[in-house]
């Protein structure tokens, strides 16, 4: 979906969804120039998301990437992750956690 709007658009140097609304939630999207992409699902007219994205992009790379016994595609288990992904979705306060 994401590589597909990149290459539909008619703007040049799209860089595919950042944002989709519907009726009853808005998917968010941020794509880090490695090429992951982190969606997160709000309440529909939530703003401010860009922020927590990169956030949570920052503990990825620190707390899952850079462990030695984490490999990639597998489910990622390491505290440290939830432990720091649990306190910067409640700093951020427009967003929780679900099905953790």
């Amino acid at each position: 979906m994401h590589a597909i709007s990149k290459e539909l658009s008619p703007v040049g140097g799209c860089s595919g969804i950042e944002l989709l609304e519907g009726d009853t939630f808005d998917l968010h999207c941020f794509q880090a120039l490695t090429g992951t992409k982190l969606f997160v699902t709000t309440e529909p007219g939530t703003t401010g998301m860009e922020n927590l994205l990169k956030t949570i992009y920052e503990l990825y790379t620190d707390y899952v990437l850079k462990n030695p016994f984490y490999e990639v595609e597998m489910p990622i288990r390491c505290e440290l992750w939830d432990l720091n992904l649990a306190l910067a979705v409640k700093k951020d306060g427009k967003a929780s956690l679900v099905g953790r």
